[in-house]
């Protein structure tokens, strides 16, 4: 599979500051909000993740004048890597590379969650995110299929909703959200 422009690696391409110093901020911002916004959902403190960053709370409102600004950058920047996972693991054999790719789509629904508390869907970035998403994931899903260890009755929405589903339900902890998702995904192998 040769690397593809998805929609979505315009929208962060055009955000990210094209100086060093601006660009390592930007993406020390980014990595601190995500898991501020993992811990604490939407209603992060904007100083706590400056202060993760390393940064002043000016550096955090330069690159993110509003809120909503730094929710979009974070989910953008979430579905882009998701995107780049899929080309990652596309050489994998084909169950494998599917699976794989679905485990990196349950953590970014963690920080999905939080941040669609905040963004409604009218959003440009939602749109852009989910062609993305669907653009990087169908290879994969159509290569199983292929190769006949997975169902041929789906598509990749439904493999996605069924995987958010599952992990937008409260869990006692990790592994057992990993058993629940495991056993759905047992559903949607074959037995070739």
């Amino acid at each position: 599979m040769t690397a593809q422009p998805y929609p979505i690696s315009e929208i962060v391409a055009s955000r990210r500051p094209h100086r060093k110093d601006a660009a390592r901020n930007y993406d020390a911002l980014l990595v601190a909000a995500r898991e501020a916004f993992a811990e604490h959902g939407s209603e992060a403190s904007l100083e706590d993740i400056a202060r993760r960053a390393g940064v002043g709370i000016g550096t955090l409102y330069r690159n993110f004048p509003t809120r909503r600004d730094l929710f979009e950058s974070v989910y953008a920047g979430e579905v882009n890597d998701l995107c780049r996972v899929a080309q990652e693991v596309a050489g994998l054999e084909p169950w494998e590379a599917l699976t794989s790719w679905l485990d990196r789509f349950t953590d970014y629904m963690v920080t999905k969650r939080a941040v669609r508390e905040a963004l409604d869907d009218q959003s440009e970035i939602f749109d852009a995110c989910r062609d993305s998403m669907y653009a990087a994931g169908t290879p994969l899903l159509e290569r199983a299929q292929r190769a006949g260890v997975v169902r041929t009755d789906m598509d990749i929405s439904d493999l996605l909703r069924m995987v958010a589903g599952i992990t937008a339900t409260n869990f006692a902890d990790d592994a057992q959200r990993d058993r629940v998702l495991s056993i759905a995904l047992d559903g949607v192998r074959t037995s070739g």
